[in-house]
């Protein structure tokens, strides 16, 4: 059975991440393994110190996920199997070994708008998920609910070595999965005409996502990550898929220059896939 692993520090946004991840479990028929990493506090003197002792850092971690386990199983109802994993070490190292293990549909994720520390511990750890782990993460925007279910799909594409680059085989059977409907769209920062064109690119991904039966859209607009997140917008899209590694976007969804910073501004959830 699929299922969906959900991080969580205990904090708003990661609580927000969860309850779209329960409504999401129940609409693709998944089990969710809730995930809690937790680190020991050092003061750094002139030797390092530890502030608390280790038990009980982890009997007060089983405590909160015991009780949460609870809490979600009552909200997802006796169709969604609820699991806790409560491990100490680093948050991306353990989420990346347990991905290895159980092959999840998906990882989601909470993104953190505001400034402070939250932003960037979160911030840090959700970017270093996105590079490192091989399986889908889902980025969900602060206060961003499920809704009616993920209906429509965007696929954001460069149009560059498609064959190579695309995980076609993925993103079809992410698609299917939620029975939605597949936009893709090539944003042009360039200023070039593209309209009435469709280069030879692009006619390789309409073969490769025949089945789908996508619709095309080329778009000039001079900042790529706004570029997606107006049409996002605009043409009421549930979930946008992108390709960080193809588009850079690694980083510049995270740079604090962009005007809307895809992932912490963006009112739309990004799943990030790899090709």
């Amino acid at each position: 059975m699929k299922a969906i692993i959900v991080p969580t520090d205990f904090s708003p946004t990661a609580t927000n991440a969860m309850h779209y991840a329960i409504h999401m479990a129940a609409q693709v028929k998944a089990n969710l393994i809730l995930t809690h990493v937790y680190q020991i506090p050092v003061s750094y003197t002139d030797a390092p110190i530890v502030l608390v002792s280790v038990e009980e850092i982890r009997k007060s971690a089983t405590a909160r996920m015991q009780q949460l386990k609870a809490d979600v199983e009552h909200l997802a109802g006796p169709q969604t199997k609820v699991y806790i994993e409560i491990v100490m070490g680093s948050v991306v190292d353990e989420l990346e070994n347990l991905c290895n293990k159980v092959k999840p549909f998906a990882v989601v994720m909470g993104t953190k708008g505001a400034s402070g520390v939250e932003r960037v511990l979160f911030g840090s750890n959700t970017l270093l998920a996105i590079r490192r782990l091989t399986w889908p993460v889902i980025c969900v925007p602060p206060g961003k609910t499920y809704g009616k279910g993920i209906k429509k799909i965007g696929f954001a594409c460069d149009f560059d070595k498609v064959v190579d680059s695309t995980p076609a085989p993925a993103i079809k059977e992410l698609v299917k999965t939620f029975g939605a409907h597949l936009d893709i769209l090539n944003i042009n920062p360039d200023g070039e005409e593209r309209e009435g064109e469709m280069p030879e690119q692009s006619l390789l991904l309409q073969t490769m996502m025949s089945e789908l039966k996508p619709a095309f859209h080329f778009i000039q607009h001079r900042d790529i990550e706004d570029g997606i997140n107006e049409f996002a917008i605009k043409n009421e899209l549930d979930l946008v898929i992108t390709i960080p590694k193809k588009h850079n976007l690694i980083e510049r969804i995270f740079k604090e220059t962009s005007s809307k910073q895809l992932i912490y501004h963006g009112n739309v959830p990004i799943l990030c896939m790899h090709e």
